[in-house]
């Protein structure tokens, strides 16, 4: 039985998006029943990577005691990543890049595109930044008909699987680095994104479709009440 934290509390937000539905039965799908002949990538940015240098050493944990990090810091500048996760393979196509404009995302998908098997149908799981619907990515994917979007449900984001790699990267790489420079964050994520490729394993979704929308039903009863 676990004690009682009455401190600490959470947050949710639901999706008011009228395809909510068809967007989560969509995406789902593709994780959970790809078709033949098909590359299914989860594709998101993180953008303004920030290249911390502390202003005094990391003290490593010892019993009793965490870890210690100084308050202070230097910032050398930020950096944007692209990331699209294969959900079959678990592998990620990294790219790095000084903004994430739509020409950006255009440029990350050519970069798809270039390490793609050029006989498979590739779909791209992605959020709804205006970026991703811009006439320029429009124009590209006319010219590249192998290649579909499919877009997450507005407030979302927990359903594209990219977010949870991620977590792993700001986990094991970024929360606990010291970056002198913006080179070397740079060249720490290029090694971190060629460690992963080499020891790459996929994330397994478990919930269909229909638990997860029954779940969010549920959260919606709660506070669908009088007086709300």
């Amino acid at each position: 039985m676990q004690p009682l934290q009455p401190w600490r509390t959470e947050t949710f937000k639901i999706s008011l998006d009228p395809l909510l539905i068809d967007k989560i039965r969509d995406v789902v799908g593709l994780y959970l029943a790809p078709r033949a002949n098909t590359a299914v990538f989860a594709v998101d940015e993180k953008p303004h990577i920030q290249a911390l240098e502390r202003t005094a050493p990391v003290l490593p944990m010892v019993p009793g005691t965490p870890e210690l990090r100084s308050f202070d810091y230097v910032r050398h500048g930020t950096v944007d990543l692209f990331a699209a996760l294969n959900t079959a393979t678990g592998k990620v196509i990294g790219k790095l890049s000084a903004q994430h404009r739509a020409v950006d995302f255009r440029d990350f998908l050519d970069e798809i595109d270039r390490q793609t098997d050029p006989g498979l149908a590739v779909h791209v799981i992605c959020d709804n930044l205006s970026a991703h619907k811009a006439p320029v990515v429009h124009k590209w994917l006319l010219a590249h008909p192998r290649f579909r979007l499919h877009f997450t449900p507005t407030y979302s984001s927990w359903i594209n699987q990219v977010e949870r790699w991620f977590a792993e990267l700001e986990r094991r790489c970024l929360e606990r680095g010291v970056f002198c420079s913006l080179d070397e964050l740079k060249t720490g994520l290029e090694e971190w994104i060629k460690t992963w490729k080499e020891q790459a394993r996929p994330f397994k979704w478990t919930k269909t479709a229909d638990q997860i929308i029954d779940r969010i039903c549920r959260y919606c009863d709660r506070f669908s009440g009088p007086g709300h």
